[in-house]
Formats: C-alpha cells, sequence, structure tokens
C-alpha cells in the first residue's frame, strides 16, 4: 500500500509540474514598448478616407511599425485634412496646429522629449502640417521621433 501511495504522489508531482510548465509556455509575451504605443491608435492598418478630390497619402511611423492613411479631400492644408478626419490633436499657436497626438499615438515632447517629424516624400520639411499644402498624389511622413 505504502508503495501504491508513494507512486501516487510522485505521478501527482509529476503532473503538476508539467501543468505548470504548460501553463507556463502558453503566457502572452510581454507587451514591448512599440505595443504600448499601438494599443490606443485608431487604425492599425492602412485606410482610405473621405470623399474629396484630391488624395494625398499619409504615413504615420513609430520605431518599428507604420499605416498609411489614403484621404480624399478638398482641405487645402495637411492638418485641416487630418483634422477632417479627427486624425490629429495639440495646440493651436501662432504657427498653426502643433501636433501632438496622430491616430490615437502621442508624441509630446514636453512629456517625454517626442515629436512628430514631418516629411514629404522623404524630404524633412522646416514647416509643420498648417502650413503643408494638399495636392493630388502628395505623399506625407509623420515620424514618432525621440529627441
Amino acid at each position: 500500500m505504502k508503495k501504491i501511495n508513494s507512486a501516487l504522489s510522485i505521478l501527482l508531482a509529476l503532473l503538476l509540474t508539467l501543468s505548470c510548465l504548460t501553463l507556463a509556455a502558453c503566457q502572452r509575451p510581454e507587451p514591448t514598448p512599440e505595443d504600448e504605443l499601438w494599443k490606443n491608435a485608431f487604425y492599425t492598418e492602412d485606410t482610405e478616407l473621405g470623399s474629396g478630390s484630391k488624395t494625398v497619402y499619409v504615413e504615420v511611423k513609430t520605431e518599428n511599425k507604420s499605416v498609411t492613411f489614403t484621404i480624399h479631400t478638398d482641405k487645402e492644408t495637411l492638418a485641416d485634412a487630418l483634422l477632417e478626419h479627427s486624425l490629429v490633436g495639440g495646440d493651436n499657436s501662432q504657427f498653426g496646429l502643433y501636433i501632438k497626438k496622430l491616430n490615437g499615438i502621442t508624441a509630446d515632447y514636453d512629456v517625454d522629449q517626442t515629436y512628430w517629424a514631418l516629411t514629404k516624400s522623404g524630404e524633412k520639411l522646416n514647416y509643420g502640417a498648417s502650413s503643408a499644402s494638399v495636392s493630388d498624389g502628395d505623399h506625407y511622413e509623420f515620424t514618432r521621433t525621440i529627441s
């Protein structure tokens, strides 16, 4: 009887150990900082918005992920086209809209020294989205940048 109890105890301990190992292997990986950035994003896949006469492409990039918006608009500036679809938020100043949130992703220099760098077809711009005119076929990129 002692041998049976010992064998059952060993078997039970082995089953518990295997169960724990199986559960540990099935755990989800810890979210990366990049995943945390995108958890509040409005869109995580390329998206088409609007019905205007001009088409502008706006790519939103973070460290390892990006999404491109194909925006059809009649607005004259990039900021207005983005505001039209509630894609941006920030502060208005004498220089125009200072974008702090884009596609639900925050880049706020005052908080963590990040900002949205704006380029057009890969060329750095020395003005912001409020001054960027929209022409049919334009391609703009916003990259979350750490100072």
